[in-house]
């Protein structure tokens, strides 16, 4: 583990060394203290997206501890030697909470960050307190975008090219982003493009992959998030997972996909209100 180096608010980002001497595995993980208050909370990005996307979300909830990090292959963690699955995954985020002493974590994922929480979920289900999913679906047996959705958002140009992120942001996340094509541009901004190969790694990772069949037997209380005007994950796959986890409740934002940083304020009222139901 190297020194610790400090970003903006209390997150603390530091490379970690997850693998053996001989098969070093560097993974760039985000820790946020907090005031020992509460359980953990464990973060899953959305395919491409390193720590610094979700860094604004963690500032707003100084007071819970959180650990998140880049996924092997994306933001500064190392390329995995091999592909890896979703479950792979779940068990790196174990190592690592062990690394931090924490034993059960209340756990939130985005859009391909969702199905790595439920996937941790499944996994680590002991481990797991609580779970929230952020505009994201059941896995290959899901309610569809439309293919030319599906075709800008097969490639990581998006991170390459500001003026490509702005045209096309509408069309991929809808909401705000109609709106205001300017946003890509700032948000993106936080992204640290590693490699083509380190994104189509995600890809193949949840290629295949569904929770469809275990949903009903989740034993945790899930919170869905999602937005009205969701091109790339329609409001449907929300619905339909509501349906399935018997312990879940929704919420519907007036937003696209990226709901979670154009409705900072709101998205952390609903988090913190659930998490800390009795």
């Amino acid at each position: 583990m190297t020194a610790a180096t400090r970003t903006r608010g209390p997150l603390v980002i530091e490379m970690m060394n997850l693998g053996t001497d001989d098969d070093p595995r560097m993974v760039r993980v985000g820790h946020q203290a907090g005031d020992g208050q509460g359980v953990p909370l464990l973060l899953f990005n959305g395919i491409g997206g390193n720590i610094e996307l979700l860094a604004p979300l963690a500032e707003k909830m100084p007071e819970r501890e959180i650990v998140v990090f880049d996924i092997p292959g994306v933001g500064q963690s190392e390329l995995p030697r091999w592909p890896y699955r979703l479950g792979g995954i779940a068990r790196l985020a174990a190592r690592i909470l062990d690394r931090f002493g924490i034993d059960e974590v209340d756990v939130l994922g985005v859009s391909w960050g969702g199905a790595a929480a439920q996937a941790f979920a499944c996994t680590c289900s002991q481990r797991c307190r609580r779970l929230i999913l952020c505009a994201t679906a059941p896995g290959v047996v899901m309610i569809p975008s439309s293919p030319s959705v599906l075709w800008k958002m097969a490639t990581p140009k998006r991170y390459m090219n500001a003026e490509y992120a702005r045209t096309i942001g509408g069309d991929i996340y809808g909401g705000d982003f109609r709106r205001n094509p300017a946003l890509a541009t700032e948000m993106f901004r936080h992204v640290k493009y590693k490699s083509r190969l380190g994104y189509y790694l995600q890809l193949l990772a949840a290629t295949g992959w569904t929770s469809i069949h275990w949903l009903p037997a989740l034993r945790q209380p899930t919170l869905l998030m999602a937005g009205a005007d969701d091109p790339l994950v329609p409001l449907a796959n929300a619905r339909l997972m509501h349906r399935l986890i018997r312990k879940s409740e929704l919420k519907v934002f007036d937003c696209g996909h990226m709901f979670l940083m154009t409705r900072a304020d709101e998205s952390v009222a609903a988090i913190r209100e659930f998490l800390d139901k009795p």
